[in-house]
């Protein structure tokens, strides 16, 4: 009896244990309501991987809502800065990468941006504070 019992608890204890240092996490630049906003999600879901999956969800609800994948990140959330880039799009920079981010034509893409510079003033950045991460407005 007590062999049927310790089996489902050993396999719930090895289960928490893969689960462990893993990430799945996703925070919001609300636009203008619940409904406009561009979310950043982060999954991994193997703890002995070094990269984590980053996603970005353009959504405008009930026109639009469309999740992205793009270049992974590692185990710390490398800063993403997000500019104004027209009307219903926005420029993300994380670290040398740039991607436009649209809900009007509800698209994320990378960008090749020639110049480097922003196109437009800066809303805030994606980053970690106390260890998860958040949207921080530009003050």
């Amino acid at each position: 009896m007590k062999k049927r019992q310790t089996a489902p608890l050993l396999a719930l204890a090895v289960t928490a244990l893969l689960l462990v240092g893993c990430e799945n996490s996703a925070t919001a630049y609300t636009v203008d309501t619940s409904q406009h906003a561009l979310i950043l999600v982060r999954e991994q879901p193997y703890f002995w991987t070094s990269e984590v999956d980053q996603y970005v969800i353009a959504s405008r609800l009930p026109n639009c809502q469309r999740k992205v994948r793009i270049h992974p990140d590692g185990k710390v959330l490398t800063e993403i800065e997000v500019f104004d880039a027209g009307y219903r799009m926005w420029a993300l920079r994380q670290g040398a990468r740039w991607y436009l981010a649209s809900t009007e034509q509800c698209l994320v893409q990378d960008w090749n941006n020639p110049t480097g510079e922003p196109p437009g003033e800066r809303i805030g950045a994606f980053r970690l504070r106390d260890g998860e991460p958040v949207f921080e407005r530009t003050p």
